[in-house]
């Protein structure tokens, strides 16, 4: 199946080495199966006045990964993506980790409940009327060298 990554740099060999930390499911490479998603945020680089490129891979699972799959924006989704932001390395456990995509809405309402301003409950009340986008994570070296292969990209042009 298909998957896309935007970045503001061209490669054909994504790593884990160029991550950030303290993302939704913590230090990895993200791609996601929903071009338009990747497209959107392929655009948040122009605005920045950076590149930008949609990467395209074939991703195939293969049975050997540690792979977690959140259906649903529910309490275990809160709690890991919570954990992951915290800078806590609970996403280690995985090779590959897939689930929604704290977008702006949702970005809110974890905000708010990290914050203490939102108790579990309340969050979670916000969360279930929210349709989970699509992000995958792979965490480790070797999730990516096996599943992922690199197909084209195409660069995007400013205006």
């Amino acid at each position: 199946m298909l998957v896309y990554h935007s970045s503001d740099q061209c490669f054909r060999e994504p790593d884990v080495v160029h991550s950030r930390d303290a993302l939704d499911f913590g230090r990895g490479f993200y791609v996601t199966r929903l071009k338009e998603q990747a497209e959107k945020y392929a655009k948040r680089f122009l605005r920045a006045g950076n590149d930008a490129y949609l990467h395209i891979f074939d991703y195939t699972p293969d049975s050997d990964m540690q792979i977690k799959i959140f259906d649903t924006y529910n309490e275990e989704w809160l709690d890991f993506v919570c954990s992951c932001r915290n800078g806590n390395d609970v996403y280690k456990h995985y090779d590959i980790i897939e689930g929604g995509v704290a977008n702006d809405k949702v970005f809110q309402t974890v905000d708010l409940y990290m914050a203490g301003i939102y108790n579990k409950e309340q969050a979670l009340q916000n969360l279930m009327y929210e349709m989970p986008n699509n992000q995958l994570c792979f965490i480790t070296q070797a999730a990516i060298d096996k599943c992922l292969k690199f197909i084209e990209f195409t660069k995007y042009n400013h205006g």
